[in-house]
């Protein structure tokens, strides 16, 4: 497989359009993956800074703020940018949303055991989102990749990341869950639905429209099922790759390359 990070980025520049209040979307037929105006968030930024830190040895925190200061206008949230703009590496802001679910998916590609995953995926969350809650979704994204990637199936996904980390909505169908669904950008009313999405998807392309037709924070729900989902069918369309290719910089496109030859090697 390759273009791993690439399935998170894609996910987040098809989300990105429907993001806003104005554009938000609930009709699954309406959702185009490839409009003129998409492109990256800090959903990417933080994706590909963590996946520089694990790959290259090299301090999460700092990379982190390294990555998103040369990159600022990419939509970070308040107390986001408040750790970003401060002098030096601040302490965690304890956070509990969803940031840590939508830049982990190194983690879950990278780890060669289960422990491994679950300690790289703390490693991504902890420089801001040390919550228990904020920890708990990068975990529960973190190995729904990894036991994708493994060859697990969609019920042992279901039952060792949905029902273990998020019993509330193991009961839950997409159905149950879109009529009432709004944005949410905690990691406890982003994650299962974000799994839930996966789960009930047919391909690739069909789990980033039900995400983002749930009409909630688009572009991180794409960007937490995407990876999930192209772990499991191993199929990207190349249309969506063209697309990704096109909008991202230099130097993201170079660590998609490193990090597909990092994997191929081990």
């Amino acid at each position: 497989m390759r273009n791993l990070l690439l399935s998170t980025a894609i996910g987040d520049i098809s989300g990105k359009p429907y993001e806003s209040r104005r554009t938000r979307t609930k009709d699954y037929d309406s959702v185009d993956l490839l409009l003129p105006e998409n492109t990256y968030s800090d959903d990417t930024v933080c994706t590909f800074a963590c996946a520089d830190a694990l790959l290259n040895h090299k301090d999460m925190a700092k990379t982190i703020k390294e990555r998103c200061e040369a990159d600022r206008h990419r939509g970070y949230g308040g107390r986001f940018k408040q750790w970003l703009d401060a002098d030096g590496i601040q302490p965690s802001y304890h956070s509990f949303g969803n940031g840590s679910a939508m830049r982990v998916s190194a983690a879950g590609f990278m780890a060669k055991s289960e422990d491994e995953c679950i300690q790289l995926a703390k490693e991504t969350a902890m420089p801001t989102h040390d919550h228990p809650e904020g920890i708990k979704g990068a975990v529960a994204t973190a190995l729904a990749i990894h036991y994708c990637m493994n060859g697990h199936d969609k019920e042992y996904v279901r039952k060792y990341v949905l029902d273990k980390y998020y019993p509330d909505w193991s009961d839950k169908s997409y159905s149950d869950i879109k009529p009432d669904y709004h944005f949410d950008s905690s990691c406890q009313g982003s994650v299962p639905v974000a799994i839930i999405s996966f789960l009930e998807s047919k391909d690739f392309v069909d789990c980033l429209k039900l995400a983002i037709s749930l009409g909630g924070d688009s572009d991180t729900l794409a960007a937490i099922a995407a990876p999930i989902a192209y772990a499991h069918y191993q199929v990207i369309p190349e249309e969506l790759l063209d697309n990704a290719r096109k909008k991202l910089p230099q130097w993201m496109l170079e660590l998609s390359e490193a990090f597909d030859e990092y994997f191929g090697n081990e």
